[in-house]
């Protein structure tokens, strides 16, 4: 007979995604019979049900692995890429920004992971998406930014003119690429 692995909101590491989530619902699969379920089944909010070896309990060393992908994700390794369009010609989008493809922003060294948007949504508003996928792709740099900024409050010397010219100027750079088209890419 099955015992719970797991209790409801307790924070879980899903396998078989590669994201962590939290147990929404305990299914307990009854047979005839039996006093207690055959089978039990997690309900994390991923479109289906997973077993308890599919899922890994949230554990102090987790905590600091969370830590580390955070920084590793902050490194500026998030870029938009250009995948093509298969559902359209590019004769049939000439209104888009780069006809016959559609930004894709990965999250991952391996060009795996990350954001995009359905097609329907980037044929009605094309630039909106194209906006969206540059703020998405430069928010680790944008964070590095706020928190500069935020450690210049923190410290008690005075902040040299240097220092605040430089991160105006990464400011301005950041704004830049943000505003900017992107570049194509194969």
């Amino acid at each position: 007979m099955a015992k719970a692995q797991f209790q409801k909101h307790q924070r879980v590491f899903v396998e078989a995604v590669g994201c962590w989530a939290v147990v929404e619902r305990i299914i307990p699969i009854w047979v005839k019979s039996f006093d207690e379920p055959a089978k039990i089944t997690y309900d994390v909010g991923l479109g289906r049900e997973f077993h308890a070896h599919e899922l890994r309990a949230e554990a102090a060393e987790d905590l600091a692995g969370l830590a580390d992908e955070e920084r590793r994700l902050s490194d500026g390794a998030w870029r938009v890429l250009r995948l093509r369009n298969k559902w359209q010609a590019p004769e049939d989008c000439a209104h888009h920004p780069f006809p016959g493809s559609f930004p894709v922003v990965v999250t991952d060294r391996t060009d795996w992971g990350g954001w995009r948007t359905p097609a329907a949504e980037y044929d009605r508003d094309p630039e909106r998406i194209e906006a969206q996928a540059r703020l998405i792709a430069t928010a680790p740099q944008l964070v590095n930014l706020v928190e500069a900024l935020a450690a210049l409050d923190e410290t008690d010397a005075d902040i040299s003119g240097d220092l605040l010219e430089g991160l105006c100027r990464a400011a301005k750079a950041l704004m830049e690429q943000v505003r900017g088209r992107p570049l194509p890419s194969a």
